[in-house]
């Protein structure tokens, strides 16, 4: 069984080889993704060994700056985020305290979401408005998965984020067909590399099961061509700028959350 015990030295051990490699690499760039590694990663291994507390806080904060940011992505007024930050917020806090009432309290959030540009009258915007809010309440109170799955959740994150990095460096090198109109830059080559790094990564971990590798070799792929997509309607190249390396939150999360969406319909 998965435990954050037993993820706690896979973790420091690849934090500090890729430190190592970074330092040897001399590149400015990553060199400053690595030190927003280096940080966030004791934070959100400490918050999951705190068991569904932790877990909690954590999604609930990584909740709150993702709606900011989809919100900003999808030209949302105050209104729409305060109640979409509720309603997402909502979920997670039900998937700690009342698991049994997640459905109940996500569908309330949702007529909540809906009833803002109702209640504004806005005959103009309105359905872009209700669309773009329910999808952000889909899309990130899958955030809520984090609770019941705890250490197995922070396993798929390990995977899919080795995933991302080897299907980045792969698909510059190997080059070949492009991914998707979505994402020029991604290429079938890198894609099939990263899943094979991922599903790699889940055998190391101890995190097997072919639940947890369809959500590493198809969630985190199409959860970052969702993020690609929103950004091109959006016209923007990353979700936020203030994340060293990453641009904002939602650039790097953005293959978990489809991952865990994934992870969740099949286990």
């Amino acid at each position: 069984m998965t435990t954050v015990a037993s993820l706690a030295p896979f973790l420091g051990g690849a934090l500090a080889l890729s430190g190592v490699a970074v330092a040897a690499s001399r590149r400015r760039e990553l060199l400053v993704r690595w030190c927003a590694w280096a940080v966030g990663v004791p934070l959100v291994t400490a918050a999951f060994w705190w068991g569904r507390p932790g877990t909690a806080v954590i999604a609930c904060v990584v909740g709150v700056i993702a709606v900011l940011e989809y919100g900003g992505l999808m030209r949302l007024g105050r209104a729409d985020r305060a109640v979409l930050v509720a309603a997402v917020v909502g979920v997670v806090l039900a998937a700690w305290l009342a698991p049994g009432e997640v459905f109940r309290v996500a569908a309330a959030g949702a007529l909540a979401v809906a009833a803002v540009p109702l209640v504004a009258g806005d005959a103009d915007d309105g359905l872009r408005r209700l669309g773009a809010g329910l999808l952000g309440l889909v899309w990130l109170g899958v955030l809520a998965a984090l609770v019941p799955l705890g250490a197995s959740a922070l396993a798929l994150f390990v995977a899919v984020s080795v995933a991302d990095i080897v299907a980045y460096f792969a698909g510059r090198r190997l080059g070949g067909p492009r991914l998707s109109p979505l994402s020029p830059a991604k290429r079938w080559s890198g894609t099939l590399a990263g899943a094979a790094a991922g599903l790699g990564t889940l055998a190391v971990l101890s995190a097997p099961g072919w639940p947890m590798a369809v959500a590493v070799a198809v969630g985190g792929p199409a959860g970052d061509l969702l993020e690609s997509m929103v950004k091109r309607g959006a016209r923007v190249k990353d979700a936020g700028g203030w994340l060293p390396g990453s641009g904002g939150l939602l650039d790097r999360i953005d293959s978990l959350l489809v991952a865990l969406a994934v992870l969740l319909v099949l286990g």
